[in-house]
């Protein structure tokens, strides 16, 4: 994995984003405080959003976050 991850695509939950995010849009699970989550984009709709990071690989090629069951449906259609 890369060091050059921004900051700005990986965080820790912290009180301001648990409250705002409510549950993770890969898994459906809620967040906790102090799990680290990224800015992934994935099939759903619309911007990237925050998931949990064990959700999401890093696509080194595009220096971005993918949604894990994504990443793999597109690796299947190469």
């Amino acid at each position: 994995m890369s060091n050059n991850i921004p900051s700005a695509v990986k965080k820790i939950i912290d009180r301001e984003m648990l409250m705002a995010l409510k549950t993770c849009e890969a898994c459906g699970s809620s967040f906790n405080l102090g799990e680290p989550v990224v800015l992934a984009c994935g099939a759903w709709e619309g911007p990237p959003k925050w998931i949990h990071e064990e959700e999401a690989v890093f696509d080194a090629e595009n220096n971005t976050y993918v949604e894990r069951k994504c990443y793999e449906s597109r690796k299947v259609l190469d």
